[in-house]
C-alpha cells in the first residue's frame, strides 16, 4: 500500500475507505436483489475495482466531467450520485437517475456532471472526446481529457494476455502520442498520486493522457457468468490484495484510526445501503404517460455544428395513437 501520509489527511483517508466500502456494500445488496427478482436485465458488478473509482474522483473537482462503459455504478457514487437513486434505477423505477428507463448499464447524470455509462463497448471513448472539445475547442490535438483503462485481467471470460499482442496496455499509449501511466488499481493512493501526475501534464496543456489501473473484479463479468474460466488459487491471490481492508490498515498504523471508529463507518454506510434499498421497493414503476418522452426534442432540431434549428411551422407533433389494450391492463394494475 502507497504510504504518503503527508499528503493525505486522516479526514481524507477515511472519505476515501468510506466511499469504498459504500461501493462495496451497494453491489452486495445489489446482487443480492438481482437473484430476488428485483432487479432485472444485465447487472455488472464492480466489487474488487472501488479503489480505481475512488482514487480517481478524489482528484477531480464537480465540475469535471465523468463519462464510463457499463460496470457503472461505483463510479456514479463516487462521483456523487445519491446511492437512492441508482438503486432505484436499477429497479426500474420512477425515482431513478434516468425515471427507471437506463437500468443498470445507463446511469446518467448530468448535474454532477456523470455523463453516462454506455454498453456499447468503448462507445463512450468519442463522446469523452467531444466532452473535451466542447472544453477545449481551441487545442484540437491537446485534449484535456483522461482516458483510463481498468484492467481487471479479463475482457468477459478471455484473459488479457490470451487476447493482447503486449500485456503493456499502458505502453499503447505511445502510438497515440500520449503519455502512459500504471497505478496499482488495488491500491487507491497510488491510483490517487497517478491522477494528480495526469493532472498535472492536462493542466499545462499537454494533452491526453492514459492511466491503466492495474485491478481485479472479484465477482463474474456479469450475475449470468458461472465463472469458470478462473481457478481458486488466481482469485485468493487478488482477493489478499482487496483495497478495502489495506486502506483501513493504513488508517490504524499510521492514523491512529481504532477498529471502533471503523465499524462505525461500516454500521452507517450499511444503514445508507439498506435506505436505498427501502426507497427503490416503495418507489413506483413509471407511468405508461411517460412512454414516449424523452424520444423526440420537442421544438427543435440540433444540426452537425451544434446550432439549433427551429422546427417547421406546418410540422405536426407525433402523438402516439392511444394503446386500449396497455391502457386497460394499466387500469386493472391500479385496482390490486
Amino acid at each position: 500500500m502507497t504510504l504518503l501520509t503527508a499528503q493525505y489527511t486522516s479526514a481524507q483517508l477515511c472519505q476515501m475507505y468510506r466511499q469504498m466500502l459504500l461501493i462495496r456494500l451497494f453491489e452486495e445488496k445489489a446482487a443480492e436483489m438481482y437473484t430476488k427478482g428485483h432487479i432485472s436485465g444485465f447487472s455488472h458488478l464492480y466489487i474488487g475495482q472501488e479503489a480505481v473509482a475512488v482514487g480517481v474522483t478524489s482528484m477531480l473537482s464537480d465540475k469535471d466531467y465523468l463519462i464510463t462503459a457499463y460496470r457503472e455504478h461505483g463510479q456514479a457514487i463516487a462521483k456523487g450520485c445519491d446511492p437512492k437513486e441508482v438503486m432505484a434505477e436499477l429497479f426500474g423505477k420512477a425515482t431513478g437517475l434516468c425515471g427507471g428507463k437506463g437500468g443498470s448499464m445507463h446511469l446518467f447524470d448530468p448535474e454532477r456532471r456523470f455523463m453516462g455509462g454506455y454498453a456499447i463497448v468503448a462507445g463512450q471513448l468519442p463522446i469523452a472526446v467531444g466532452l473535451g472539445l466542447s472544453v477545449s475547442y481551441r487545442q484540437l490535438w491537446n485534449l484535456p481529457v483522461i482516458f483510463i483503462c481498468e484492467n481487471n485481467q479479463y475482457g468477459m471470460g478471455t484473459a488479457v494476455h490470451r487476447a493482447n499482442a503486449s500485456a503493456d496496455i499502458a505502453g499503447q499509449a505511445c502510438a497515440y502520442r500520449m503519455p502512459g501511466l500504471e497505478a496499482n488499481g488495488m491500491d487507491v493512493l497510488d491510483v490517487a498520486n497517478t491522477m494528480q501526475e495526469a493532472l498535472r501534464h492536462i493542466q499545462t496543456n499537454l494533452g491526453p493522457v492514459l492511466i491503466e489501473a492495474k485491478t481485479y473484479r472479484f465477482r463474474g463479468h456479469s450475475m449470468a457468468d458461472p465463472l469458470k474460466y478462473r481457478t481458486a488459487q488466481e482469485e485468493e491471490i487478488w482477493k489478499s490484495r482487496d483495497p478495502i481492508p489495506a486502506l483501513a490498515n493504513v488508517l490504524t498504523a499510521h492514523y491512529g484510526a481504532t477498529a471502533e471508529e471503523l465499524e462505525a463507518i461500516r454500521k452507517a454506510v450499511t444503514q445508507e445501503v439498506d435506505a436505498a434499498v427501502a426507497f427503490a421497493q416503495e418507489s413506483p414503476f413509471p407511468g405508461m404517460d411517460t412512454l414516449m418522452q424523452n424520444i423526440y426534442t420537442p421544438n427543435e432540431f440540433i444540426d452537425s455544428t451544434g446550432a439549433l434549428i427551429p422546427k417547421r411551422p406546418d410540422a405536426k407533433a407525433y402523438t402516439p395513437e392511444p394503446d386500449q389494450a396497455l391502457a386497460q391492463r394499466e387500469q386493472l394494475q391500479g385496482q390490486e
